[in-house]
């Protein structure tokens, strides 16, 4: 019998909204939680799987990029696109009790308060990609459209190979 997948807060509000999406739960691995695990766990490709990172501009304050499990962010582009000169990623201690996720279970969905959020483009050239569901094991598989309706997202290329 296959097991009862506990909504999560991110699947809830998207319920709310009325906005399709899948729960695809995943075996987690604490010391490997890279999206490339998590993009073999899935069987799908990396491109398509992507990492909510949270930053914090010099001018802005905090904001998210969405991006593939295969790049990392580019902090120049990042800081341009969202209106400061610099920015970084957020100190790991400040993740939780900034959005209320954990490491490895950020989700783009359902953060403590909505922060400006940017998502790789080629998001936009799959049918659907995968983010986080809100806890380590579960992501959420939704057509990126409907991330940026949700989300208020702005596509920008905020990325660069790792």
């Amino acid at each position: 019998m296959a097991q009862k997948i506990q909504k999560t807060n991110a699947a809830r509000l998207l319920d709310k909204a009325k906005i399709k999406y899948e729960l695809i739960p995943y075996a987690v691995d604490e010391n490997h939680l890279a999206a490339d695990h998590v993009a073999e766990e899935l069987g799908e490709d990396i491109a398509q799987v992507f990492k909510t990172l949270v930053l914090k501009g010099d001018k802005t304050g905090h904001f998210v990029c969405v991006i593939p499990g295969n790049l990392e962010v580019d902090l120049k582009a990042a800081a341009k696109c969202s209106g400061n000169k610099k920015c970084d990623l957020i100190p790991m201690k400040e993740l939780l009790p900034t959005t209320g996720y954990i490491r490895g279970g950020c989700s783009p969905i359902g953060m403590k308060k909505p922060f400006p959020t940017f998502l790789y483009p080629t998001a936009l050239d799959f049918p659907y990609i995968y983010v986080s569901a809100g806890v380590r094991g579960l992501q959420i598989k939704i057509a990126p459209q409907d991330l940026i309706d949700y989300t208020g997202a702005q596509t920008a290329e905020i990325a660069c190979p790792l």
